[in-house]
């Protein structure tokens, strides 16, 4: 089987455009930072790759799309939302130490697109690939799942650049996730005069979660966690009010439907107490069946490669539900995602840069390197 060889990519100039999109702030539904970090990231990828990115605008903010022309043949998707609130910057800015680059946003998932953009920078042929970076990933991909489902269906195959699993594997599975919000109704009344006259919300909330909680189902990878729940305005007033938000995470289609059916069918434990309900699995799980082939490709380019099924969702999940191969974890090797010790390995850049440009060689020559089953 004849594989693209490695090839030097700079790592100086990598770290370069990671210090770029880095210090360009880039929280979710912040219109005026996504913009700002769009054009960043489109200004990155043609003066790496040429043409032109189009940033393709959104109630969520722009997303950026890239086309080497040709016909489709690979999708590199990748988000440029993060999770920091403007200012982190400021705090934890930018650093290359000790082998390491931290910052904002470094690991989850600035540092894999720039890996992404330098090694297909790295490629003499870039037909048939493109690049698609989405505003609100990290908020639900509700305004980008239409265009990643799109370009996933028209292209064939997705390589997915999040970052790395522990230890440097790739992602080959992926839980289904969602959220759900609790609302309770009740009644307000004087706490000391007449208590008894309301309907206690935050009372009918605590059997909620205790109801809500004993959804899970560990032993088959079915975790209910309540995260969040508010209730009540003065300390002398019967709750009126609560709510409960939950993070769901499901392995299975049969348990997405059952828990959502769970949800559904609450009920108030209190007389008078109602009950409203909204969210759902929004990501399905990503089988692991999605990534065989694509994954023995990169077992072949990267000796001892591992494979790793996670709890996290990714917009890997969409395409893999579509049946387009997928694999995820390509990104930066690190950790500490969503965290303020975020981190990403410098010495591990070039070795995943080539690994894209490898992935991306051998599905552009798949039929004559008889890997067609699988992609």
């Amino acid at each position: 089987m004849t594989m693209q060889r490695t090839v030097d990519v700079s790592v100086d100039a990598m770290i370069e455009d990671l210090r770029t999109l880095v210090e360009v702030e880039s929280p979710s539904r912040d219109l005026h930072a996504l913009r700002a970090s769009a054009e960043a990231v489109a200004a990155v990828i043609e003066r790496r790759l040429g043409g032109q990115a189009t940033l393709v605008e959104s109630e969520a903010g722009p997303h950026v799309h890239w086309s080497a022309g040709g016909d489709p043949q690979v999708l590199i998707l990748g988000h440029h939302d993060t999770v920091f609130p403007l200012g982190t910057l400021e705090r934890r800015p930018f650093m290359v130490e000790d082998g390491q680059a931290t910052g904002p946003g470094v690991f989850d998932m600035l540092g894999g697109l720039v890996q992404a953009i330098h090694g297909l920078a790295s490629l003499a042929d870039r037909s048939g690939v493109e690049i698609l970076v989405t505003a609100d990933e990290e908020v639900g991909s509700r305004s980008s799942r239409a265009l990643i489902e799109e370009r996933a269906l028209a292209c064939g195959a997705v390589l997915v650049c999040e970052g790395a699993a522990d230890g440097g594997g790739v992602k080959t599975g992926r839980k289904g996730c969602g959220t759900f919000e609790v609302t309770v109704a009740g009644r307000a009344s004087h706490a000391g005069l007449e208590p008894a006259a309301g309907v206690n919300a935050l009372i009918e909330a605590a059997h909620q979660v205790l109801d809500i909680a004993a959804l899970g189902r560990p032993d088959i990878g079915t975790t209910v966690t309540p995260t969040v729940a508010s209730a009540g305005t003065l300390d002398n007033v019967v709750p009126a009010a609560a709510t409960v938000t939950v993070d769901v995470r499901v392995e299975s289609a049969d348990e997405k439907e059952r828990i959502e059916s769970a949800f559904a069918a609450l009920a108030p434990h209190l007389d008078e107490a109602e009950i409203t309900v909204q969210g759902a699995i929004g990501r399905p799980p990503m089988p692991e069946s999605a990534s065989a082939g694509l994954f023995a490709v990169a077992q072949q380019l990267l000796p001892g490669l591992e494979a790793r099924a996670v709890g996290g969702g990714s917009d890997g999940n969409f395409t893999a539900a579509l049946g387009v191969p997928t694999l995820d974890g390509l990104g930066a090797v690190g950790g500490g995602a969503h965290a303020d010790h975020e981190y990403l390995v410098i010495e591990s850049m070039a070795e995943r840069a080539n690994l894209i440009a490898g992935l991306v060689h051998a599905i552009q020559h798949a039929e004559e390197n008889g890997i067609t089953h699988g992609l």
